[in-house]
Formats: C-alpha cells, structure tokens, sequence
C-alpha cells in the first residue's frame, strides 16, 4: 500500500465551498479510482485555508500512471482546482512501522 500526501492551501475565505467541492470529487471521481482503497481530508487548525488530503493507493502506478493520466484527473481538477492558491505539493510514502 502506498499513501499519498497532498499538501493544499485555497484561497482566502474560500473553505466552506471547497470542503463541499472536495466532499464531492473525493466521493464521485476519487473513490472510484482503480487502486483507490480511501482517503482523508483534513483542515489546518492554525491556517485555515490549509488542507491535507490523505489517499491510501493499492499501488504508486495507480496513481501516477492510472488516475493522474485518466479523464477522470480532470474532473477532479474541475471540481478543486479553481480553489487552489497555488499548486499542491503530493508525495508518496510507503509504512515503515504502525501501532499494533
């Protein structure tokens, strides 16, 4: 399993129509990714215009290569990218250790 990190920071005073706009790509374009086994959104308690989204993939492929080259990469930039004050930061990482 592969987790992905994207570090997103919106607009200012844009979080209410953001968090319904990612609410719904997360829902009707992420879930049904090949691969995709969840995911977690989070906002900022000190920035608020802050978010990071965690993605648990099956495989890195399946994002870089599945999702990321798709049609459906663009409906989900549809939804959230004009929120976006400036481009995420995405990174992958792969568990090392866990509680029990």
């Amino acid at each position: 399993m592969i987790l992905e990190i994207a570090d997103i920071r919106i607009q200012l005073g844009q979080q209410a129509p953001f968090e319904a706009a990612i609410e719904q790509a997360t829902a009707q374009v992420l879930a049904q990714a090949k691969g995709c086994r969840g995911y977690k959104v989070h906002r900022s308690q000190e920035s608020p215009e802050r978010y990071i989204l965690q993605v648990v993939w099956e495989r890195l492929e399946d994002h870089t290569q599945g999702f990321r080259q798709s049609p459906a990469f663009g409906q989900w930039r549809a939804l959230i990218g004009p929120f976006f004050a400036s481009p995420p930061t995405v990174e992958h990482f792969e568990l090392v250790t866990a509680s029990p």
